[in-house]
């Protein structure tokens, strides 16, 4: 696999990431360079490069929403973004459309396929599922497309498990055949007599936000609750008074089974010929997950057969079913067209849950519910934001001290840190993004980072450092060193030969640390510059009264040196970039014997 190139000079077309991490990724120009170095044959040569940012016919993004949004979240989208409604779309049409936006807002009746992130051209940075499952959405082809796809897990939690015990007692009681019966002008109160649920145990399949709701109310029914859930931690089961059990127990010992699991390539069909004859004769089964993990034919055979005395589906494997349906119309089932999140509460509380994550995203904040990026609970993201923003910075510096030529192959990323189980997944995601997007022409974020890695044959590896001390501060320092590659700053290069550079947080903001073997202090808000000098009296003076010429602002200086009058590195924050010809009479100060301006 080839390794990523270095180029000499380019011309990008993406802007440099701001402070938030996933803004970063819908930012439009690259980064700048430049350097110089004694060893050229020209003395005080300084490569620019340029950039040239894009542009757009309209401030705001756009966002399709392509299936029906509760009003108060598409007041939230308007206040920020077009909005374009437009509902029932054909497969055809959302591809024709798809190009023109920014995020896509869909329900469970849209297909987000392959064919449309392909069709999208790069354009489509965030997909939003109303609702909590994503079996609709390719999150493949969005995780290489860079799409960030998150859904709405919470505010529909109730209303499904609502629906899921309004089915287990309406099935229970034949309600909705004794209603029919009825309106036909019959009186069969023998035929209806149904079952109570009180002593009855109910296996509860999928013990995740809704299987546990449901299970809640199960237990003030009477009902004996028993769950299987590979994930599901033990003591939350225990804290509802649920036990977990294998799932052949779960299927073979309940009189109700209610399922809650999602649609994945494991859970297809899983209720098939071959569960159904494991269950316990006269099983009721309840379904308001997804209609895909039941084989309908098999359960037209079981409710046949008598092994399933009754059913109650919310879900079918095709929606809306046809009408010539066998299982719809079986007499011992109980239907719904998909209502499990349907009340009024509940579409409002999705419809502003979305609005709320697919603006946050765009605006560039990291996403909860992001579904196939690196999962961080919420109060997680707040305390390891700095850490984000110093690890793309890293990354960027790192890179842009690459000789052009030089291939990046490999990558070798160290966090200091007391915790002992720190998650580093999203760090890894920003250092990856910093190091491969100012070279590349690829569009780079946390979702595709190490797909995008993976693509150009940058190894990236981990080292975890234990230290002692409090758990208060996440970290204490991130290490970047790249191996194998020239530097056009030869101070940033290690005994060893990689480039290095660290850095910490301090009071919440970044700071570049250690270049090399020499230690500076400067904060990563702007612009570096780099220079290794002959440490002598007055050099401060003179490289800051160049930058003050050029009406450049100095935000940090530190000076890192080896020992008195020998070698030292000065790490000069800049708000501004200064014009070549200041970089030129910056390398032309005799004791400067390299330095090199870093954009990041």
């Amino acid at each position: 696999m080839a390794s990523l190139k270095i180029p000499t000079l380019r011309t990008p077309s993406h802007s440099l990431s701001s402070k938030l991490s996933l803004r970063s990724a819908f930012s439009a120009n690259f980064p700048n360079s430049a350097r110089f170095s004694r060893s050229q044959p020209q003395r005080g040569r300084v490569l620019i490069i340029t950039s040239a940012a894009s542009s757009s016919s309209s401030n705001k993004p756009t966002v399709l929403v392509a299936e029906k949004l509760g009003e108060a979240g598409l007041t939230l989208l308007k206040e920020f973004a077009d909005v374009d409604c437009s509902y029932n779309l054909s497969p055809k049409e959302l591809r024709s459309k798809i190009s023109l936006c920014d995020a896509l807002i869909v329900r469970s009746g849209t297909k987000v396929n392959r064919a449309v992130f392909e069709s999208s051209g790069g354009r489509l940075k965030v997909v939003g599922r109303a609702g909590v499952g994503i079996d609709n959405v390719d999150l493949a082809a969005a995780t290489e497309h860079g799409c960030l796809v998150v859904n709405a897990p919470t505010a529909n939690t109730v209303a499904a498990a609502e629906h899921g015990i309004a089915l287990l007692a309406a099935m229970a009681r034949n309600v909705a055949q004794a209603d029919a019966s009825i309106k036909a002008g019959k009186w069969q109160r023998n035929k209806y007599v149904g079952v109570s649920l009180v002593g009855k145990t109910l296996a509860v399949l999928g013990f995740g936000k809704v299987g546990s709701e449901v299970a809640r109310r199960a237990k003030g029914l009477g009902m004996h609750v028993i769950a299987h859930d590979p994930y599901a931690p033990a003591e939350r089961a225990c804290a509802i008074g649920v036990e977990l059990v294998s799932f052949d127990e779960a299927i073979g010992t309940a009189d109700f089974i209610s399922m809650h699991m999602p649609l994945i390539p494991a859970t297809s069909k899983m209720f098939n010929d071959e569960t159904f004859a494991k269950m316990k004769k006269g099983v009721r089964i309840v379904n308001v997950a997804r209609g895909g993990v039941v084989d309908e034919e098999a359960l037209v055979r079981a409710l046949d057969a008598g092994i399933v005395a009754q059913a109650a589906l919310d879900v079918f494997s095709e929606e809306p079913p046809k009408q010539d349906n066998k299982l719809v119309q079986h007499e011992m089932v109980t239907v719904t067209p998909h209502l499990g999140a349907s009340t009024m509460e509940a579409q409002e509380g999705v419809a502003i849950e979305i609005a709320e994550a697919v603006v946050g995203a765009l605006k560039g904040e990291l996403a909860a519910t992001a579904v196939n990026a690196p999962m961080v609970p919420a109060e997680v993201l707040l305390e390891l934001k700095p850490y984000v923003i110093l690890a793309e910075k890293l990354g960027r510096l790192a890179v842009q001290l690459v000789a052009g030529g030089s291939g990046v192959k490999t990558v070798k990323v160290s966090y200091a840190s007391s915790r002992p189980n720190l998650d580093t997944r999203l760090l890894r995601a920003m250092i990856t993004k910093g190091i491969i997007e100012p070279i590349s022409d690829v569009y780079v974020n946390l979702v595709n980072a190490d797909y995008t890695a993976k693509q150009r044959g940058v190894r990236i590896t981990e080292e975890h450092i234990h230290l002692d001390g409090s758990h208060e501060i996440p970290l204490e320092f991130i290490k970047v060193q790249i191996a194998d590659v020239k530097s056009k700053f030869a101070s940033a290069t290690s005994k060893s030969g990689e480039i290095k550079v660290e850095g910490r947080v301090k009071d919440g903001i970044p700071h570049l640390t250690k270049v090399g073997s020499f230690r500076v202090d400067v904060s990563l808000e702007g612009s570096i510059i780099l220079c290794r000098q002959v440490d002598q009296p007055g050099m401060i003076g003179k490289v800051g009264s160049i930058l003050g010429q050029e009406n450049v602002n100095v935000s940090f200086m530190s000076v890192g040196r080896v020992a008195p009058r020998k070698h030292a590195v000065m790490a000069i924050g800049v708000d501004d970039q200064p014009r070549k010809e200041s970089l030129k009479r910056i390398g032309e100060v005799p004791a400067i014997e390299e330095f090199v301006f870093l954009k990041l």
